[in-house]
């Protein structure tokens, strides 16, 4: 993968994150991939969803980026998260590229560390 395509999807990823923490529903729901969109229908939908089901995703300590790895043909970028708690939690983002050529959030996956701040 070309570095211009991973700062894409870096960039895609931090400004949802950052949608999130300035309650942008709208910000937040337009780096969703049209498949997500189209799943939850609103943005006041996708963001009461992620508030629910991703807490570390929806309001992170810390974020750091990590390895792009393929999964299930598709990018994916690996993302260390702290949750308000100090879980560390890996989201890993399923990206999908646009006609346009804009890269967008196809899914994300969460697997808790099971590390805890000290």
């Amino acid at each position: 993968m070309a570095e211009v395509d991973r700062r894409a999807i870096r960039q895609v990823i931090g400004q949802q994150i950052a949608a999130f923490q300035q309650n942008d529903a709208i910000a937040a729901f337009s780096q969703a991939a049209p498949g997500i969109q189209q799943q939850f229908g609103s943005a006041d939908n996708f963001v009461a969803m992620v508030e629910a089901a991703y807490p570390s995703v929806y309001r992170p300590r810390s974020v750091v980026f990590e390895n792009v790895l393929t999964v299930e043909d598709l990018p994916a970028q690996q993302v260390m998260l702290m949750d308000q708690a100090g879980q560390l939690i890996r989201a890993t983002y399923l990206m999908q590229q646009q006609r346009t050529g804009e890269w967008k959030i196809a899914g994300c996956y969460l697997t808790p560390m099971g590390l805890k701040e000290g």
